[in-house]
């Protein structure tokens, strides 16, 4: 008997692949987040085949952004899809976009948070993303223009909390290749051609870069976000290390003067100490102490962490730094101090 055509069988080999470690486990539900794109329905589909066979439920979540006409309607299309290909459990959810740092941003802070939602309400141990190699290298490409460090050039990770991404190794054109085979019929949005979206217009320009430079911009791209996740991960693991050595409480000889108002009890950072370390080490360690504090970590920008770095470095007595989230931090004692 012949087997499925060979873009159908890469989505699905990669689908299982993305659950081995789940395999055989009773009663885990995994979920597609399914926009009704080709790519999004590709890895549906192929969930809803792979699941039952390595013994997992397969269900699948669609968020309505409200952001076109007719965007209700598409999502009930998808959800009445999935229910025919027997997913259960299946959802539509519709959400609010606001209007935080754009409106790509925006819609993805909703979409993001519907997900989380659902996955907890319904006990998903794992929500796939249809996200391939092309989007990766697209986001890359992203990350550079805007002056992004490691972690940005790092991009999507493949696996991430409850998240997962099958596809992130494999060309769009795979995907878009198994869309046709299984006789799908996509939605494709416009926003992905709109070139008001920066996404859109780096997906426009990555022809010609192709052109330009060679075939294989797109996988050397996308080897350079695994790349740098690597190394990354390692100054992330190290920055924790650091951020819980740094931050032991005072020593009582170097207490601040008792008139002023800056809160030490075990929130500040040994300033002296956390100086000697490397650029790359302090800036993380700057970053995750700033959101332990209550920063909102979409606008705690690099900015911010140089100025606290300052604090550090380029020390001679300068006042706060102001913080998002209305945090003032401030040298005192040879500590880095909230002011209350």
């Amino acid at each position: 008997m012949a087997g499925p055509p060979p873009a159908v069988a890469e989505v699905r080999v990669a689908v299982r692949r993305a659950l081995a470690d789940l395999r055989g486990v009773p009663n885990t539900l995994v979920l597609a987040a399914c926009s009704g794109g080709s790519d999004s329905l590709v890895l549906a589909a192929a969930l809803g085949f792979v699941a039952p066979r390595i013994g997992l439920r397969a269900g699948l979540v669609t968020v309505d952004h409200g952001l076109q006409q007719g965007s209700a309607a598409r999502a009930a299309t998808v959800a009445d899809w999935a229910k025919a290909q027997g997913m259960e459990p299946v959802e539509m959810v519709t959400v609010t976009v606001g209007v935080a740092g754009g409106p790509e941003a925006a819609a993805r802070t909703a979409r993001y948070q519907a997900l989380d939602d659902a996955a907890e309400r319904l006990d998903a141990v794992a929500v796939l993303l249809g996200h391939t190699r092309d989007d990766q290298a697209e986001t890359v490409l992203l990350a550079l223009a805007r002056g992004s460090g490691l972690r940005g050039i790092a991009g999507m990770p493949q696996r991430r909390g409850v998240y997962r991404r099958p596809f992130l190794d494999l060309p769009r054109e795979v995907v878009r290749a198994a869309c046709a085979a299984l006789d799908l019929t996509p939605w494709e949005d416009p926003h992905n051609v709109d070139p008001a979206y920066a996404r859109a217009r780096v997906r426009a320009l990555l022809p010609t870069i192709e052109r330009a430079l060679g075939p294989g911009v797109v996988a050397n791209l996308a080897r350079t976000a695994r790349l740098a996740a690597a190394d990354a991960a390692v100054l992330d693991g190290l920055g924790r290390r650091v951020l819980a050595r740094v931050s032991d409480p005072a020593d009582p000889a170097d207490s601040a003067d008792p008139a002023d108002l800056s809160d030490t009890s075990g929130s500040g950072l040994d300033a002296t100490r956390l100086a000697r370390y490397p650029t790359a080490v302090r800036t993380r360690v700057l970053h995750r102490w700033a959101l332990s504090l209550g920063c909102p970590g979409s606008a705690l920008s690099a900015r911010h962490v140089d100025a606290l770095d300052a604090l550090l470095t380029s020390w001679s007595g300068q006042g706060a730094v102001y913080l998002p989230g209305d945090i003032r931090v401030r040298r005192t004692g040879g500590r880095l101090v909230t002011v209350t």
